[in-house]
């Protein structure tokens, strides 16, 4: 099958003055004459208004903005697609002129052409403003970069046909370059081309679109290796062409005997495919098994696996070179069979199978749907969260379950009004940074940098500025206003202001205002335990001495405990005790500091006597019998006091526990003083709440962290919503600092927000 000559073959075999008549006519074949009066309006006005505008009658490319248009019409032309698009691709240099932003010429231009077409304009001058970061970054930034803004340009458009007119114009702009322009706009171009628009008409499964895109920046970019590769393809060429008719040949004759109806051609191969596959696989070219390569088109699917087996009885497949695309579509939706066999002359020859369907996909993806309105793939897709998913429902429209008959239900399917739960917008050196739907400029202060978002005092967008509370949009460039030393107000955490959106802004903010706190703590702890270390005498005691001694990691550690109440007046004398006089305090500490005590009201001690169990002993009353409370989970060094129960003994509570402030108002005389014995070898329950961004292995990931600080788990209760996870732990360790530690290790894990003993 001979394959029709595409519009740019057709317009350079022509003159200048007798393209558009030809163009025209191509047109007309496929549309119908219709819209030959529109489209000649629109070419006519398109010329005629940028001579009148007096400035430059070319692009940034040298080419003349009428050659320019036509050429992009063509390309939209060759995809099929609609009518008013190739209306917006002809009159799109005329937003390229001053008069554009007059509103009277826009409205000018919806009456005679309609809404759709203004709006496809002014999407697709949108999306001139975006460009890949300045040279100088690494690959996989640039990578990044690339994948963030292809996302961007499909998140930023109302209707998909705005991205096929810029992949279109790149197009165009492209085959300009690769013989004409200044290098470095040369280079550049073809950079862009290569990270950006060719993946993304990759993404749509747009292939003819992306195959010249990748040729033709490959040409710009490694010219050499360009021209050796054509060079080596142009050498073999007629006996490559001579071998594929012979295959052809026999696979006809093979196929009629078996009456199955195929079309059968040589598959073109494309100069940066066989440079991409000799680049990955080490290999020169004869070493290419797809160097050779046909097509078979056939009816339906079983025919495609009829044909497979009818291969490979002719020629002996080549092991690990087949690969069944229907079975397992690729992720932008491309189905094929692929086998690669040992044919004639012992040479190998890569064959794909696939139904007439699978080639228009293949062939024009999302632009497809345009000329083969089929069945409706319904609301399915719409629950999908992923980005791949995304694009693929844009691939699956074709799948359409009752026939179209009207062109708005088409067209309302077309639209891209998926991509809207993340928002891209530009720092001002051109990053791509995304962020959840709603976000502000505190979001994207915060998202660059935590210090950036503490000290953000203001923004502009687009150059104007803005309250802090603006909603950012699609495409904006967003400038931070900031000042030298500052800190996040209050207000931003009120959601009723909405001054932040994004979880990762406000768990920032929270996180300054508690270590805020936590300054605030240590300095009031600081001023108690110098104020003891004054009274006893003892002001030249080395402070980290002082906290190791208490078995703390630092010294801020035991000035928050000591603040907090953690660590009693009483303990924290006996610890500066131990420091200034060690041998004195060793003996008192055997006899009261490594003791549970606890004082009757009538406040007369007696002698020590063993109670309860888990070497807990207890000075007081006999045989006393001593539980820690399961509403407070004590554990040491927590100040605690004694309450005397009927049956059990003596519970022990923690100081500020709710249950004892009640017990205070209601029954005082049941309650006694109590201090912590010796807990070397003894374990205490406590509460421990994690809050963290959900993500796979996360619990994974805390339960080995308990698990290397030997902290053994009691029971686990998890709670999620809306992406975010609050765990619930009870815990067994062996005191506070045990706990501080494992707490510690806790916040390091990635997506950790916040952890907390629960009180």
């Amino acid at each position: 099958m001979k394959t029709a000559m595409s519009f740019q073959e057709v317009l350079a075999s022509e003159p200048e003055e007798k393209r558009f008549p030809v163009w025209l006519e191509r047109v007309r074949e496929a549309y119908g004459e219709a819209n030959d009066t529109l489209l000649a309006q629109a070419y006519d006005e398109m010329r005629q208004g940028v001579e009148k505008c007096g400035g430059e009658n070319v692009n940034e490319a040298g080419e003349p903005w009428a050659a320019h248009a036509l050429g992009m019409a063509g390309i939209l032309a060759d995809l099929h697609l609609d009518p008013k698009t190739l209306l917006a691709a002809l009159l799109l240099p005329l937003a390229h002129q001053p008069t554009w932003n007059d509103e009277k010429t826009q409205e000018a231009i919806a009456q005679r052409y309609g809404d759709d077409v203004v709006t496809l304009i002014r999407g697709t001058l949108r999306m001139q403003e975006i460009h890949m970061t300045p040279q100088g970054i690494d690959a996989a930034e640039r990578n990044r970069q690339a994948e963030s803004l292809r996302k961007m340009l499909l998140s930023m458009v109302e209707d998909i046909r705005i991205v096929l007119i810029k992949l279109a114009e790149r197009l165009q702009t492209i085959r300009r370059l690769a013989s004409h322009g200044d290098e470095t706009l040369r280079q550049k171009a073809a950079r862009e081309v290569a990270d950006l628009f060719a993946p993304l008409a990759n993404r749509l499964g747009v292939w003819q679109v992306k195959w010249e895109l990748e040729d033709l920046s490959l040409r710009i970019l490694e010219p050499d290796e360009y021209r050796r590769i054509a060079m080596l393809l142009d050498e073999r060429q007629v006996d490559r062409q001579r071998y594929i008719e012979n295959v052809i040949d026999a696979l006809k004759k093979e196929l009629a005997s078996a009456h199955i109806k195929a079309d059968i051609t040589g598959r073109p191969k494309h100069i940066y495919s066989i440079w991409n596959k000799m680049r990955r696989k080490q290999a020169e070219i004869d070493a290419l098994y797809d160097i050779r390569a046909v097509r078979i088109l056939v009816d339906d699917v079983k025919d495609c696996y009829t044909v497979l087996g009818i291969v490979h009885h002719l020629w002996t497949p080549l092991p690990r070179e087949f690969d069944d695309y229907i079975a397992k579509p690729k992720a932008n939706n491309y189905r094929s069979l692929h086998t690669a066999v040992i044919g004639p002359e012992n040479k190998s020859v890569e064959v794909q199978i696939r139904t007439w369907e699978m080639h228009r996909h293949s062939e024009y993806g999302v632009a497809a749907h345009w000329r083969y309105k089929e069945k409706s793939y319904g609301q399915a897709a719409k629950s999908e969260a992923g980005f791949e998913e995304k694009i693929a429902w844009l691939r699956q429209i074709l799948e359409w379950k009752d026939l179209v008959s009207d062109e708005r239900e088409l067209l309302s399917a077309f639209k891209s009004s998926l991509f809207t739960d993340i928002i891209y917008v530009l720092t001002p050196q051109g990053k791509v940074v995304d962020l959840p739907s709603g976000s502000t400029p505190i979001d994207f202060a915060y998202s660059l940098h935590t210090n950036l978002g503490h000290r953000c005092r203001g923004a502009k967008v687009n150059g104007q500025m803005v309250p802090l509370n603006y909603v950012l949009k699609n495409g904006q460039r967003v400038e931070i206003v900031t000042v030298k030393q500052g800190a996040p107000s209050r207000d931003w955490l009120n959601t009723e202001l909405r001054f932040v959106a994004s979880h990762r802004a406000r768990s920032k903010i929270r996180q300054w205002f508690n270590h805020q706190q936590i300054e605030e703590t240590i300095a009031q702890g600081r001023a108690m335990v110098e104020k003891e270390l004054a009274r006893a005498g003892a002001s030249l005691i080395k402070l980290e001495g002082l906290a190791s001694q208490g078995g703390f990691a630092n010294t801020n550690d035991l000035f928050a405990s000591v603040a907090r109440d953690e660590i009693s007046q009483r303990q924290l004398q006996q610890l500066i005790q131990a420091v200034a006089k060690p041998g004195v305090a060793a003996q008192e500490a055997t006899a009261s500091a490594d003791v549970i005590e606890t004082k009757a009201p009538s406040s007369e001690r007696q002698h020590k006597k063993a109670a309860g169990s888990g070497g807990v002993l207890v000075v007081g009353i006999d045989r006393l019998m001593t539980n820690l409370a399961r509403c407070c989970k004590p554990a040491p060094p927590d100040a605690i006091v004694g309450f005397v129960t009927r049956e059990k003994g003596v519970t022990v509570h923690r100081n500020n526990c709710e249950n004892i402030k009640r017990i205070e108002a209601t029954r005082p005389e049941r309650l006694v003083e109590a201090n912590w014995g010796n807990t070397a070898e003894s374990v205490f329950a406590v509460d421990i709440v994690v809050d963290a961004n959900d993500r796979p292995g996360l619990l994974r990931d805390l339960s080995e962290v308990f698990s290397r600080e030997k902290v053994r788990l009691v029971s686990v209760n998890m709670q999620s919503r809306q992406h975010q996870t609050r765990f619930h732990f009870t815990a067994e360790v062996k005191g506070l600092p045990h706990l501080q530690t494992t707490l510690k290790a806790v916040r390091e894990i990635s997506g950790v927000v916040d952890v907390t003993r629960q009180h």
